[in-house]
């Protein structure tokens, strides 16, 4: 059962980390200045709200299993 588990936290530990990561930046950084940033931007609404649905579901098992993991082992 250990083993299942720290497996489990690996992998959805990694998958964390590749979905924090594909999330669009917030601010627009330095092209907020001139009003260039908001001209262009792409509709990546949908998609960005899969992403949110993702990362939150693998936080709930990232953190499950950590917690599982320090309860009983």
């Amino acid at each position: 059962m250990q083993l299942v588990l720290l497996i489990i936290e690996i992998i959805s530990g990694l998958l964390l980390i590749g979905a924090i990561l594909l999330h669009s930046p917030k601010s627009e950084g330095m092209g907020a200045i001139g009003g260039q940033a908001r001209s262009f931007k792409a509709p990546t609404d949908d998609m960005e709200s899969g992403l949110k649905k993702l990362t939150f579901v693998l936080v709930l098992l990232f953190f499950g299993s950590a917690v599982l993991l320090g309860l009983f082992f």
